[in-house]
């Protein structure tokens, strides 16, 4: 009886969690990995090895070209590796470049052009921002967007929207300049601005009226993590009539998947700096852990579509974090690029040597930071 108890929670597990985050994570790895595979290959760069995952191999095959294709143990990245780098983080091997050939050297990645280099460092974080334009984009087009109408059906007593003096009723129009459509719209406004009088129009037996309105700053827990917020007390009108599907031709819903794209970086980038500032907190950093447990839930609870967004704002996430110049990541590639451009000649190979290992002690200490934090989210909800 225990053995089957035991079978059938790791059954659960594998279809609850597991397999939904090998999904998410691995189609975000192999469309950023693709970008500098793609790129690469157009500048007649050799491709040694293309690896979904670390570690040992568990499935992989040699393609026409010599690229070794590779499933590997570890599922938490992938890499691409080009002639003449001396590891999986692009490292230059700068020993193997001198000892081959003319030929082998000039399909060999450090041999090509600065600016094709960084195109190809660019290519992976960049093919992040496509997969989730195309993902955003391509929902949209397909099935539509609900909206609900920003009209307001309740007030809190007490709240931020009952001092300001709005009202059941009021069709919110505009806050702080922009165009309200839908109550998910005033959501995004008002939850990042807490603290601070936002001027808020709204439509009023007919008439606009602009009250300003100073959202309160909560902290709310979920098993997503803690999240601190700006609310104003009021409610939607949940009537059928206040909902409607709004749809797209091609163009629009490109445009859409533009604009959900941005608002992820917009609010990336503000949390970062508001981290940086002392107003955010570092317990909302995610590491592998939790982005299995979310990939689980969003399956269980949204099914697939969406499952595949959740893929598209992690895609955002990891291109921007890619960014970072940190030696290791792209960022840190691109920067050593610029530092070559400007001297015109790229630093030294004990220079070179010294930031790669500086940046692995950064990311090693990242991962191990957003895996304490994964664990104590964990534990808090046992």
């Amino acid at each position: 009886m225990q053995f089957a108890t035991t079978l059938w929670e790791s059954g659960q597990f594998v279809l609850g969690y597991l397999l939904p985050f090998l999904f998410v994570l691995g189609l975000v790895v192999f469309v950023h990995e693709l970008g500098h595979f793609l790129v690469g290959r157009w500048c007649g760069v050799d491709v040694k090895v293309f690896s979904v995952g670390f570690g040992r191999e568990i499935y992989g095959f040699d393609d026409r070209h010599g690229t070794r294709w590779r499933i590997a143990l570890i599922p938490l990245g992938g890499y691409v590796k080009f002639s003449g780098d001396a590891d999986a983080a692009s490292t230059p091997g700068f020993d193997a470049v001198a000892a081959m050939s003319p030929e082998e050297r000039a399909r060999s990645f450090p041999a090509q052009s600065i600016g094709e280099r960084a195109a190809i460092v660019a290519a992976g974080p960049i093919a992040n921002f496509l997969l989730a334009i195309l993902i955003f984009a391509g929902t949209v087009f397909i099935f539509g967007k609900p909206v609900l109408s920003p009209r307001i059906d309740q007030i809190v007593a007490g709240s931020a929207a009952e001092r300001a003096g709005l009202r059941p009723g009021d069709l919110v129009v505009e806050i702080d300049g922009q165009k309200i459509a839908s109550f998910n719209d005033m959501q995004r406004i008002i939850s990042v601005r807490p603290n601070e009088a936002v001027p808020v129009t709204v439509e009023r037996s007919g008439a606009l009226v602009t009250l300003p309105v100073t959202p309160v700053l909560v902290e709310t827990s979920s098993k997503l993590g803690k999240q601190r917020i700006g609310v104003v007390g009021i409610q939607a009108s949940r009537k059928p009539e206040d909902w409607t599907v709004q749809r797209f031709g091609p163009l629009e819903a490109l445009g859409n998947g533009v604009a959900e794209t941005w608002f992820v970086v917009e609010r990336t980038y503000d949390y970062v700096a508001k981290l940086v500032t002392g107003r955010e907190s570092t317990d909302q950093l995610s590491g592998p852990i939790r982005i299995a447990q979310v990939s689980g839930m969003v399956a269980s609870n949204g099914g697939l579509l969406a499952l595949i967004n959740l893929a598209a704002i992690l895609s955002v996430s990891i291109g921007l974090m890619n960014l970072v110049p940190i030696p290791m990541l792209d960022g840190g590639h691109l920067l050593f690029y610029a530092i070559e451009a400007l001297r015109g000649r790229p630093l030294s190979e004990r220079a070179q040597e010294i930031g790669f290992r500086f940046g692995l002690g950064l990311v090693l200490m990242l991962m191990l930071f957003v895996t304490w934090n994964d664990l104590v989210h964990v534990r808090s909800l046992l």
